[in-house]
C-alpha cells in the first residue's frame, strides 16, 4: 500500500504544473475587478477594462497561480511580491492616463503593473533593482507580446535621466522620503504616485506645477516593501 501512495505523490508532483494552470482566467479576472476593485471606489473604466484583460497568473510563480485572482499580494521570489490587485487599480487610476503618455515605473517586480500600464499609455520605462527579476519580467513581457515596455536593471532612486522627462511616474516600493530625482524627471503638469514612509506609509499623489512647485495629496495608508539602494554599483 505504501508504494501506491509513493507513486501517487510522484504523479502529483510531475503533474503539478498542469494542476496549477488557471482555467477560465478571463472570468476570474472579471470577478476580481468587479468584486474587489470597482466596489472599493476605483471608477476609471479604462483601467478596469484593462485589468479584466490582463492575465495576472502569467506574472506569478507556478505554485501561486491558483491564487492569482484573489485580492492579495503574492510572493514572486527574492523577498518581493506582486501588488494587491486593488492597489494596482487604485495607483493606476490616480495617474489619470489619457493614452499618449510616457510613463516611468520604479519597481518592475513581476512585470504585472507595467503590463497594465502599457495598454493605457504610449510607452512604459520600468526599472528593477534586482537583476534576476529584471531579466525574468523582461522575458515574461516579451513572451506575452508587450512591445512598448522597456525594462532596465538599475537604481530606482536615480530614475531614467536619458529618457526624461516623463508625463507620469509610479513607484511600487516605499522610500522613507520622496526621491528628488524622480520629481525632477517629471514634466510640468505630470503626476507622481508613490508610497512614502518607513514604519508608517502613505500613498501620495504629487503633481508638478510651474516653477517646480509640488502639489501633494495623501490618499490612503499602505504597506509596501522598502525601496532600497543597490548594495553595489549597477553598471550602465
Amino acid at each position: 500500500m505504501n508504494h501506491i501512495f509513493r507513486l501517487l505523490w510522484v504523479y502529483i508532483w510531475i503533474q503539478y504544473p498542469v494542476f496549477a494552470q488557471v482555467d477560465n482566467w478571463e472570468l476570474k479576472a472579471k470577478v476580481m475587478v468587479d468584486n474587489q476593485i470597482m466596489v472599493r471606489g476605483v471608477q476609471d473604466e479604462k483601467v478596469l477594462d484593462i485589468m479584466r484583460q490582463t492575465p495576472r497568473h502569467e506574472f506569478v510563480p507556478t505554485e501561486q497561480r491558483p491564487f492569482s485572482y484573489m485580492d492579495s499580494p503574492l510572493p514572486i521570489g527574492y523577498d518581493q511580491t506582486i501588488s494587491q490587485p486593488y492597489i494596482v487599480g487604485l495607483m493606476t487610476s490616480l495617474l489619470e492616463l489619457k493614452g499618449n503618455e510616457k510613463v516611468l515605473e520604479i519597481g518592475t517586480g513581476s512585470g504585472y503593473q507595467a503590463a497594465v500600464l502599457s495598454n493605457l499609455c504610449k510607452e512604459v520605462f520600468t526599472i528593477e533593482i534586482l537583476q534576476e527579476l529584471a531579466v525574468r519580467s523582461k522575458a515574461t513581457l516579451a513572451r506575452l507580446g508587450y512591445d512598448n515596455i522597456y525594462v532596465k536593471w538599475g537604481d530606482g532612486y536615480q530614475g531614467w535621466p536619458d529618457e526624461a522627462p516623463f508625463d507620469a511616474v509610479i513607484v511600487t516600493a516605499a522610500p522613507p522620503k520622496l526621491p528628488p530625482k524622480l520629481f525632477e524627471q517629471l514634466k510640468v503638469g505630470g503626476r507622481l504616485v508613490i508610497p512614502v514612509g518607513s514604519i508608517w506609509q502613505e500613498l501620495w499623489v504629487i503633481t508638478k506645477l510651474q516653477g517646480g512647485i509640488m502639489d501633494k495629496e495623501s490618499v490612503i495608508p499602505v504597506r509596501f516593501v522598502p525601496m532600497v539602494h543597490p548594495k553595489k554599483p549597477i553598471p550602465e
